[in-house]
């Protein structure tokens, strides 16, 4: 099977036995990927704040045992 083969047949594929999503259905996809995606940043950002913080406060508390 050649590239040439290959693509051709890809292509056709493509057009013709593929069931492409409706445009209804890519906009509700597209709403629930993006507010998936904001409370996984708020969660994140959640998580890091506070380990930063908990990390923050142990290296102080450390450094003030030893002055």
């Amino acid at each position: 099977m050649s590239l040439v083969d290959f693509i051709k047949g890809s292509y056709n594929e493509f057009k013709n036995k593929v069931e492409w999503p409706k445009w209804p259905d890519l906009q509700s996809s597209t709403i629930v990927v993006s507010v998936a995606t904001v409370i996984l940043a708020i969660f994140t950002f959640g998580v890091d704040s506070a380990f930063s913080k908990a990390i923050s406060n142990f290296l102080s508390l450390f450094i003030n045992l030893f002055n």
